[in-house]
């Protein structure tokens, strides 16, 4: 029975069957569901423990192999405009959507707690530039702090551009193939997925419980919307734009990678998935997967700058408190500011949610009423995030290409 499911089943198509049997499965038998965690949690354990290295390696061996500052420039470049427009046109696109739809009804913060978000040190920019300097590479790689392993494997593979030819080789050899035998545990951990990812399913619906999500549908359905156009319309569009190709295609040609992420909600854990993937499936080179899909798992956030702009004027509305036109401009560039900014900081999400509501003066209590469904909206959003990093590598890959 097994070969014969094996036989006529795709990877992906166990996946979507993973995913609906997790949540039958969390809505039926929810006290197991719960009890089951364990399975989950060391398919994602299994997956995050390639990220560092993975990250580490490729990124220093995309730098390296580069040859030049000047192709290093023309590829960062690219990479970090594009982010950036992606990121601008989800909040934009958040904006416009909750205008139309305008939901949430006033409702008192009296009796309202949000503890966790006391437990924030204040935002400020000198912390925020710091906590992209890494003081100790080892502790960096010991927590797997993204951005610090990031900028060390940049300034590194520069510095590689100005060795001896023998050394940069022996350097560049030693991480392409670091970063091969990670890609070849990765495609070992992929075959686990079905089972990890039903396994994730049913917990958080057991967890969440369906009574949660119903007393919240109409916010949970704007973000979803707001989502889904952001990622079946907008990015589509921007692909075909800049590639001539056809972005439906593309698409579904990576889209277990949405699919993971969606699963594990981390960008993070998925990056070794997405590495594989957009390389042996979209047909992207190495390099520009090396540089670029990395960069984003840390910097583009394209899902969560939607989902908290969304938010944001959720709880403004919730509070009585009317956004103009001039009020919401400064929240979307406050939204893309900190979505690239923040991304360095320990919970960052939380910590963006947290001094944007200051920063408009909305009371951070209201959090305490849609924290409920986050961990739901977490896979969604994630799911963008990822699927915007994809679409942004292959644009970069055939601009860098082309030149």
């Amino acid at each position: 029975m097994f070969q014969l499911i094996k036989r006529h089943s795709s990877l992906n198509k166990l996946v979507v069957l993973g995913i609906i049997l997790g949540i039958s499965f969390g809505i039926v038998f929810p006290e197991i569901a719960l009890q089951q965690k364990l399975i989950g949690s060391a398919f994602v354990s299994l997956l995050k423990m390639l990220v560092v290295p993975l990250v580490f390696a490729s990124i220093f061996a995309a730098v390296s192999g580069l040859g030049t500052l000047e192709q290093l420039k023309d590829i960062g470049l690219k990479t970090i405009v594009l982010y950036l427009i992606t990121t601008a046109l989800s909040v934009l696109l958040a904006i416009i959507m909750m205008n139309i739809f305008s939901i949430g009804e006033v409702v008192s913060a009296e009796g309202l707690s949000y503890d966790k978000a006391s437990d924030l040190d204040e935002f400020s920019g000198s912390a925020m530039v710091l906590s992209f300097i890494p003081t100790n590479i080892f502790q960096a790689l010991a927590t797997g702090d993204l951005m610090k392993v990031i900028v060390f494997g940049v300034l590194l593979g520069i510095a590689t551009l100005y060795m001896d030819k023998k050394e940069h080789t022996i350097l560049l050899n030693f991480s392409t193939a670091l970063s091969n035998a990670m890609l070849k545990i990765a495609e070992w951990v992929i075959k686990l997925t079905p089972i990890g990812v039903f396994s994730l399913i049913s917990f958080v619906v057991a967890e969440q419980g369906i009574d949660v999500i119903i007393g919240l549908w109409k916010y949970m359905l704007v973000v979803v919307i707001v989502l889904l156009i952001h990622g079946l319309i907008t990015l589509p569009f921007i692909l075909a734009a800049l590639t001539k190709i056809n972005p439906y295609k593309y698409l579904k040609d990576i889209k277990e990678v949405p699919l993971m992420a969606f699963s594990t909600a981390s960008s993070a854990a998925t990056l070794p998935v997405s590495m594989k993937v957009i390389q042996e499936k979209g047909g992207v080179r190495k390099e520009s997967a090396a540089f670029v899909l990395p960069l984003g798992a840390t910097v583009s956030m394209d899902g969560t700058a939607a989902y908290l702009t969304v938010a944001v004027m959720y709880i403004a509305n919730l509070s009585g408190v009317v956004l103009g036109l001039g009020d919401q401009l400064l929240l979307g560039i406050t939204v893309v500011a900190l979505s690239v900014g923040v991304a360095a900081l320990p919970s960052a999400s939380l910590v963006m949610m947290v001094v944007i509501l200051h920063e408009i003066g909305l009371s951070v209590e209201y959090l305490a009423l849609i924290v409920a469904v986050d961990r739901i909206l977490d896979m969604a959003r994630t799911s963008l995030n990822v699927t915007s990093d994809m679409v942004v590598t292959k644009a970069v890959d055939m601009l860098s290409n082309r030149t």
